[in-house]
């Protein structure tokens, strides 16, 4: 394969990373690690490494929209990126030292969650009525706009989601993805914060979280600059885009159809993981 088809196959497939990322608030890493990895037979600690940085990319380009419409919560992001950012770290300095297929297996486990979480009944988690004391404390309530005007909601249990941030963020320095999924089950269930509002911030916290395990990635030299590169440009393009779909049109059917897609990607990660193919 020379170098040009190899760029613009990675090129068109970080775009439709960066769409999914964007429209899913899972991050670019669930579509950019099983194309580099299973179609273009990349090394997958080099998949990682540009994944991480589709990842930086994609919440660069959908966050900054979100942040200007009023929808994501920036003080809760800052405050639970202390969790994420820490443990990114770790988590991306132990990659070095789990096999391959191992990683493999760990990665279509957690497309397999992901999926689920996308297609799941939104559940308006807003509570009004009560608050955590530490919500409160850090001033972590908000507001975000509706079609029927501003909407108040309270946080809950900050404790509990601080510490599935904390997980959060080993997967995502490990397996160099969002770990969105993650990030949306700590805000959405465990703290209460209405979906949009919890999607949104997850995509604002990707980058920050991204940046801490890039470092080690970095220093490793597992981050190419020939793939990196159609990685970041494509996944910029496709999340910017699908921030302004978002914003306009109903995403559920679309993530069924991007369901699916995972759930095959999750499949076939576990099963070449399995066969030692990695």
């Amino acid at each position: 394969m020379s170098v040009l088809l190899f760029t613009l196959i990675v090129l068109a497939g970080a775009f439709l990373a960066g769409l999914i990322g964007s429209l899913t608030g899972l991050g670019g890493g669930v579509i950019i690690i099983p194309l580099l990895t299973l179609v273009l037979g990349v090394d997958i600690h080099y998949a990682i490494g540009a994944s991480i940085i589709s990842v930086i990319a994609t919440s660069s380009g959908s966050a900054a929209a979100y942040v200007r419409e009023g929808i994501t919560n920036v003080r809760i992001g800052m405050f639970l990126e202390i969790a994420t950012t820490v443990s990114a770290v770790i988590g991306a300095v132990i990659t070095v030292f789990i096999d391959p297929n191992y990683i493999a297996i760990i990665f279509g486990a957690i497309l397999l969650f992901s999926s689920a979480m996308m297609i799941r009944k939104k559940v308006d988690r807003s509570d009004n009525d009560t608050s955590g004391r530490l919500a409160i404390f850090f001033k972590l309530n908000g507001s975000y706009p509706t079609g029927s005007g501003i909407k108040k909601y309270a946080v809950h249990n900050v404790a509990g989601g601080f510490f599935m941030m904390f997980i959060a963020g080993i997967v995502s320095g490990l397996l160099g993805i969002g770990s969105g999924a993650l990030k949306v089950v700590a805000m959405d269930n465990i703290m209460r914060i209405p979906f949009k509002v919890s999607t949104t911030t997850s995509n604002f916290m990707m980058g920050v979280t991204a940046a801490a395990s890039a470092v080690v990635y970095l220093h490793r030299g597992q981050i190419d600059p020939g793939i990196a590169m159609p990685v970041a440009v494509g996944v910029l393009l496709g999340a910017t885009i699908g921030s302004k779909i978002l914003m306009r049109v109903k995403a559920d059917r679309l993530k069924v159809i991007f369901a699916a897609v995972v759930t095959f990607l999750a499949l076939q990660m576990i099963y070449n993981g399995y066969m030692g193919r990695l």
